[in-house]
């Protein structure tokens, strides 16, 4: 695989993880209470937790991003 085809893939990569990252947030903010209602109802949770568990969650993912795609791509960018 050449190094243009691996930048374009890390480009669509990067295009879809940041798509599911933005609708997680959406839904987290706009349906909130929907959606403790349906973890609290397997898991024992304040909504304090709720929310913690979600920021951090979506901290991690956004990290996994800037690691897995945007230092490769920049990388792949400087070098080719």
């Amino acid at each position: 695989m050449n190094p243009d085809a691996i930048k374009e893939l890390l480009l669509y990569n990067l295009a879809f993880n940041y798509a599911i990252l933005m609708i997680w947030f959406g839904v987290f903010s706009l349906a909130h209470d929907w959606m403790y209602r349906l973890h609290s109802q397997w898991f024992r949770l304040s909504a304090e937790t709720f929310d913690a568990i979600h920021y951090a969650g979506m901290a991690v993912y956004k990290i996994g991003i800037i690691l897995l795609n945007i230092v490769p791509f920049a990388v792949l960018w400087l070098v080719f």
